[in-house]
């Protein structure tokens, strides 16, 4: 029989979407485990919160409209004017506005694009737990998860490099301006926004974004200042 009512769902039935909404949430976790790592603003609770929605949206969906869809004990049934599909279907227009949250602007640096677009597609992936695909969405966390990683590690790519605001005070500008661009250097980075303030009592300020492969450590920064006494103070701050 085609034609399923909800008051035809038993307790087996209900079993099994409890079942998809824990494969969602093990899957989102997976997902935002790798962005906690990395400090992101969006981490492992609020990706479980969008695959889990998104499941349960798709199993509403699939199972919530099914005797408007559908009626007659043929194996088509007689479709009817209702489309349940169309709920699914703005989850994917919805999420957009989730992942616009977090997509910020500072200066010359966007940051939040690939935390945007993993909470898309992590909404893509409850929609496949909640349709029952566990494989496909296994699939797509697994290779999702490896891509972070691999891009991460390996700087695939110029969004895979992270920002730094880093500010320096000095006495001599001119001749801390040479050893600055010499340091940068050594530290494999790229200025991408930079602001030079001198002071009227001499002192110069320094305030750039930089774009880096690997982690500007607190020790780097300090060797760096203890070799340059002409420098006042310094500070280094990740932009996320």
């Amino acid at each position: 029989m085609a034609k399923l009512l909800i008051e035809h769902i038993g307790m087996e039935q209900y079993l099994k979407f409890f079942i998809r909404v824990l494969f969602a949430c093990v899957f989102g976790a997976i997902i935002g485990w790798e962005r906690s790592r990395r400090f992101k603003e969006a981490g492992v609770r609020t990706h479980i919160l969008v695959c889990c929605g998104a499941a349960l949206f798709m199993i509403v969906s699939k199972y919530g409209f099914a005797d408007l869809a559908q009626t007659g004990d043929g194996a088509l049934g007689v479709m009817k004017a209702a489309d349940p599909a169309r709920v699914a279907a703005q989850v994917v227009s919805g999420i957009s506005f989730l992942g616009a949250g977090v997509i910020f602007k500072n200066g010359g640096t966007i940051k939040g694009l690939s935390t945007a677009a993993g909470l898309w597609v992590t909404a893509g992936i409850g929609l496949a737990a909640g349709a029952g695909l566990y494989l496909l969405a296994f699939f797509v966390t697994l290779l999702i998860s490896i891509m972070q990683i691999v891009t991460h590690r390996f700087a695939i790519g110029s969004d895979s490099y992270a920002a730094n605001r880093l500010q320096f005070t000095v006495k001599n500008g001119y001749e801390f301006n040479q050893s600055l661009h010499k340091q940068l250097d050594d530290w494999g980075v790229r200025v991408t926004e930079s602001k030079v303030n001198r002071r009227k009592d001499g002192t110069t300020d320094y305030d750039l974004t930089v774009l880096r492969r690997n982690e500007l450590t607190y020790a780097g920064i300090k060797a760096f200042m203890e070799a340059h006494e002409e420098v006042l103070s310094a500070s280094n701050s990740p932009i996320r």
